[in-house]
């Protein structure tokens, strides 16, 4: 029995998807639940499962194409066996030929190959191909972009002035997450009046419960205490005291949240992620981290759904964790603020007229200027600030 492979269901916001990488190929044995294929959305990347255990005998749909929702890119023959005695037993003779009857000709490559075949002018043709069916891959071009050129056979040996001057540059498309990012940063930037506020915390109060009762919290939640859950803590405490920073825009309509949905951004490889924290006035320092486990995990390997990324209503990014010391975040559209943390640095003092040490982080908060004012904004981080430098009050909710 044939069974249809289709693209997920996407959100509206969603209009397509593009096929990143087949994991199977036709003739390959397939278990139900096993990942086929990832679909990378403008907002993250997908798994898309095989409905039922068989064998893949069709993709209708080749890597680096568009596709949309529910179109249908593969067939699976539902209970039949690989067919790996057939190919065993084929003849001597058909498998020598095998290699060349399996390579694609130039039109036949992908769009991103024949791409990259007009802008170098590699021939796809003159390649060996890695990818399924011998075909030529975007990897491939590259390579071959990057491997020397052959010596004239006059020539014994390179010229060290040549050698020495020698430059490559190397063109990448965007990947759909890296043009997402950029789009939504230009709207930021082109859409809100935005303004920067920054104040700075002493983190000894805070570093002191951890180092204090970091063994017994892992062993009551299973996960270690970390900074980020008191930051959360802290902002949802603050959000609560100004509701206005956990608004956001619709037109000319400010619309309040009575709810606290924090994004926390989380980087991968392919870019910058903001999985959403739902609730988090409800949720304890343990439920906060391990969340942001979870997530920070499902991003690295790929397995962050949509409704994950989806209706924040206030971000926060740390910028600390990569050594930032400085910086102004920018405001994630159409939420009206984002929190900014980053380094903690030991730095002199004054505290009860004495000059000492202590681990000082500089913090910032983002906002869109039309509907926060600069009060609203300097008391807001006064809050926060207030709330870990004396981590009782957020016990104690005052």
């Amino acid at each position: 029995m044939s069974i249809e492979v289709k693209v997920p269901v996407l959100p509206e916001s969603v209009s397509d998807a593009v096929i990143a990488k087949w994991h199977k190929k036709p003739g390959d044995a397939v278990k139900r639940e096993e990942n086929l294929l990832d679909l990378e959305t403008d907002k993250v990347v997908l798994e898309v499962p095989s409905p039922v255990d068989g064998v893949l005998s069709e993709v209708l749909i080749a890597e680096g194409t568009s596709v949309s929702s529910q179109q249908l890119i593969a067939r699976i023959t539902e209970g039949a066996a690989a067919p790996a005695a057939a190919a065993a037993s084929a003849p001597a003779t058909q498998a020598s030929a095998a290699p060349v009857a399996a390579s694609a000709s130039h039109a036949d490559q992908a769009p991103s190959v024949r791409r990259m075949a007009a802008e170098t002018g590699i021939n796809p043709d003159t390649l060996t191909g890695t990818g399924r069916d011998g075909r030529v891959t975007k990897t491939d071009m590259l390579n071959a972009q990057k491997a020397p050129a052959p010596a004239p056979a006059k020539a014994a040996a390179p010229a060290p002035v040549a050698a020495q001057g020698a430059r490559s540059e190397e063109r990448v498309p965007m990947t759909r997450l890296r043009a997402r990012i950029a789009e939504r940063m230009m709207q930021s930037k082109n859409s809100i009046a935005m303004l920067t506020s920054f104040n700075e915390v002493n983190m000894k109060a805070v570093m002191d419960i951890r180092k204090k009762y970091a063994e017994g919290f892992e062993k009551a939640h299973g996960i270690k205490l970390g900074f980020m859950s008191f930051f959360v803590k802290a902002c949802t405490e603050a959000l609560k005291m100004h509701p206005i920073i956990n608004a956001s825009t619709e037109g000319n309509d400010i619309v309040y949240h009575a709810y606290h949905d924090i994004g926390v951004a989380v980087a991968t490889e392919k870019g910058l992620v903001v999985p959403v924290l739902r609730n988090t006035a409800t949720q304890s320092l343990g439920d906060v981290e391990r969340n942001i486990a979870a997530f920070a995990k499902q991003a690295r390997e790929g397995g962050l759904q949509l409704e994950d990324l989806q209706g924040g209503t206030f971000t926060i990014t740390n910028g600390g964790v990569f050594g930032s010391l400085f910086s102004t975040p920018i405001v994630n559209p159409p939420q009206s603020a984002i929190f900014g943390m980053h380094t903690i640095k030991e730095r002199a003092i004054v505290e009860n007229g004495q000059v000492i040490a202590a681990p000082m982080m500089y913090i910032a908060l983002s906002y869109d200027h039309r509907i926060i004012d600069g009060k609203d904004a300097v008391q807001f981080l006064v809050a926060v600030k207030n709330f870990l430098e004396d981590p009782v009050r957020l016990m104690l909710h005052m």
